[in-house]
C-alpha cells in the first residue's frame, strides 16, 4: 500500500494548489519591491570610494562616540531597570498591571516627536520634575548627553520589556514553585531559575533596545537637541548632512543599515524560520 503523500511538503510546494491568482501576486510584488528597492539604491549610492574618508571624518567620529555610548548606557538602563518591570508584570498579580502593561506598549506606537514633548513636559526646565529638580539641586536634563539616554530608553525600553516578559511567561512558573519548595527565596529563585530560563529572551530584547536606540531620532532631536559632540546622534547628523552634504548622510544611512542587517543576522532564528 503506498503511503499518502506528506501534506506538509504539498502545502509548503503549493504543486497541487494551483497557479497564484494575480490578485495577489501583483500587489505582494508591489510591497516586496517597496520595501526592497529603496534599500538597494541606497547600497548602490553610497559613495564606497569615499566610504572611508567620510567615516573617519571629526562630525562622523564625534555622532558615532556619541551614538555608542549612549545606546550602551541605554541598554544597561534597560537591563537594570526593565528587567526587575518584566518580572512584575510576568509573575506578580497586582491592581492595574493590566492597565500598566498598555502604558508600557504606548511608546512602541507613540510619534517619536510627540515621545520628545512627553518627556519636555516632565523633565524639561519647567516641568513636572525637571523643575523640582532644577530648583533643589540646580540641575537641568534637556539638550545633554543624559537627556539623549533618557529618550532613547524611553523609547527602547518597550521591547526589552515586551520581549523579556514574554520569555518569561513561556518559561512558566513551575521552576519557581519547584525552588520554592526547596526553600529558596524568591529573590533567589529569581537569580538562580527564573533569569537563566528567561535568558534568550533578554538576549533578544537586550538586541532589540540596542537597535531601537541606534535608530532614535524623533524624541532625541526635541527632547535632548543636535549639538555636535554632546547630543548628535547618527540619525540627527544624517538629518543635517542631509542638505548640507548628501554623500556623508548615504554614508552614515549605509552604517545604519549594515548595523540593522547584523541585528536581524543576530535574530535570525526569532524572525526569519518558518517553523
Amino acid at each position: 500500500m503506498t503511503p499518502p503523500p506528506d501534506a506538509g511538503a504539498t502545502t509548503r510546494s503549493g504543486s497541487h494548489l494551483g497557479r497564484p491568482p494575480l490578485v495577489l501576486v501583483v500587489p505582494g510584488a508591489v510591497a516586496a519591491a517597496l520595501l526592497v528597492v529603496p534599500l538597494v539604491t541606497l547600497v548602490l549610492d553610497t559613495p564606497w570610494g569615499d566610504f572611508l574618508d567620510q567615516l573617519g571624518s571629526a562630525p562622523v567620529l564625534a555622532a558615532l562616540r556619541i551614538t555608542a555610548l549612549t545606546s550602551a548606557v541605554t541598554v544597561l538602563a534597560c537591563l537594570v531597570l526593565g528587567t526587575p518591570l518584566a518580572w512584575l508584570l510576568a509573575r506578580v498579580d497586582f491592581a492595574g498591571r493590566s492597565v500598566l502593561r498598555a502604558a508600557v506598549a504606548v511608546p512602541l506606537v507613540l510619534p517619536p516627536v510627540v515621545a520628545g514633548v512627553a518627556l519636555v513636559t516632565a523633565l524639561g526646565r519647567n516641568g513636572v520634575v525637571g523643575s523640582l529638580l532644577r530648583e533643589t539641586t540646580g540641575l537641568t536634563v534637556p539638550f545633554t548627553t543624559t537627556a539623549v539616554v533618557i529618550a532613547h530608553t524611553f523609547v527602547a525600553m518597550p521591547f526589552y520589556v515586551l520581549s523579556v516578559e514574554g520569555a518569561l511567561r513561556t518559561a512558566g512558573e513551575r521552576y519557581d514553585v519547584v525552588a520554592a519548595t526547596l526553600g529558596a527565596t524568591r529573590w533567589h529563585a529569581f537569580r538562580r531559575v527564573t533569569l537563566p530560563l528567561a535568558m534568550p529572551g533578554v538576549v533578544a530584547g537586550a538586541v532589540l533596545a540596542w537597535a531601537r536606540s541606534l535608530g532614535e531620532f524623533g524624541a532625541t532631536i526635541t527632547f535632548a537637541g543636535n549639538f555636535p559632540g554632546t547630543t548628535q546622534t547618527m540619525p540627527s547628523l544624517i538629518y543635517t548632512q542631509l542638505q548640507a552634504d548628501p554623500a556623508v548622510a548615504r554614508t552614515l544611512s549605509m552604517i545604519l543599515l549594515l548595523v540593522s542587517v547584523g541585528v536581524l543576522a543576530g535574530l535570525r532564528n526569532r524572525w526569519l524560520t518558518t517553523s
